[in-house]
């Protein structure tokens, strides 16, 4: 078994132990059934929202949601759209007309890191009762971790760390399927890339949404910063990005197309461990630098990049 390697900054602000939110797509299952396996392994009781999302209330996790992944089989969430919206009877058709093409999934809420580890005992549950990727599409994991500080150099190290280790988070995660190659993020442009990582660019929490802003506006990023950014100046981010759907949250959302529930074994402990090490680079402003050099020296990417980046970030 993989373990869970522990955070450089494991505490937020107030001295607690940082929390994280855990999303793992699946197929193959009904929200139903899988709401009911998962209750099964970590207790709880299983309520109903609509036919195709249930909360698991009381569990070692807390309250869990597990509903597919479709706005419009859940009306009572939104306005609906200027044609009106479906009715629950409706939404509850659409809802399975669309599970053999659209995933389901389970979502926690934000729970302390050292709890990460049952999270796989919720996947191993859902595995147990027969969860697999099905499907022409990618099945997602996303980790939403706590900032650990809510100021612009905590940021933007995570940043620059992030887009120089990108290339080799993507092949790690080991894109087997086509889908899951065409499930990743958009890149972050590459002028937006050399701006970040050059050595004189540590801008105050303003321009860093700004500069975000102006070259990204959009959620399709690997590491989406809009929620965060949205959580901390509203008004700069509805200014730009006036219809987008965001949710509020002072997390970092890393986005990976690679859940693989039906796989024996497969844990979220590789992909969790991939991102504290960007955060260990993150927090190493020296070797983080030295990195960043190396890719501003080449006229473009460097050739291998994936291979180089992490050579010079985590050899000793």
């Amino acid at each position: 078994m993989i373990g869970f390697a522990d955070l450089p900054v494991r505490e937020n602000v107030d001295g607690q132990l940082r929390r994280v939110g855990i999303e793992v797509e699946f197929g193959a299952l009904s929200a139903r059934q899988a709401a009911t396996a998962i209750a099964e392994e970590l207790g709880g009781a299983v309520a109903e929202e609509d036919a195709h999302a249930f909360a698991v209330e009381g569990t070692a996790l807390g309250t869990l949601m597990v509903e597919i992944d479709m706005r419009y089989a859940h009306p009572q969430r939104h306005q609906g759209t200027r044609w009106g919206r479906l009715g629950r009877n409706w939404a509850a058709l659409l809802g399975t007309a669309a599970q053999p093409f659209v995933p389901r999934e389970m979502v926690t809420r934000p729970i302390p890191v050292d709890q990460l580890y049952l999270v796989d005992q919720a996947v191993e549950a859902l595995r147990r009762a027969g969860a697999r990727e099905v499907g022409p599409i990618a099945f997602g994991l996303h980790f939403n971790p706590e900032v650990p500080r809510l100021d612009a150099e905590t940021i933007t190290g995570i940043l620059k760390a992030f887009v120089l280790l990108n290339d080799w988070l993507r092949q790690e995660s080991q894109p087997r399927r086509l889908s899951h190659r065409l499930g990743f993020g958009g890149g972050f442009p590459p002028a937006y890339v050399r701006r970040v990582v050059a050595p004189d660019y540590w801008p105050d929490l303003a321009d860093l949404m700004n500069d975000y802003l102006a070259a990204n506006p959009t959620r399709d990023r690997d590491l989406d910063l809009l929620p965060l950014f949205l959580h901390l100046d509203e008004q700069r981010v509805r200014a730009r990005l006036p219809e987008e759907k965001i949710g509020k949250r002072a997390v970092l959302h890393y986005r990976l197309p690679t859940a693989r529930v039906g796989q024996p074994d497969w844990s979220i402990a590789s992909d969790w461990n991939r991102w504290v090490a960007v955060e260990q680079l993150a927090s190493d402003r020296e070797r983080l630098e030295r990195v960043a050099a190396v890719y501003l020296a080449a006229a473009g990417k460097p050739r291998g990049w994936a291979e180089v980046s992490a050579r010079l970030a985590f050899e000793t």
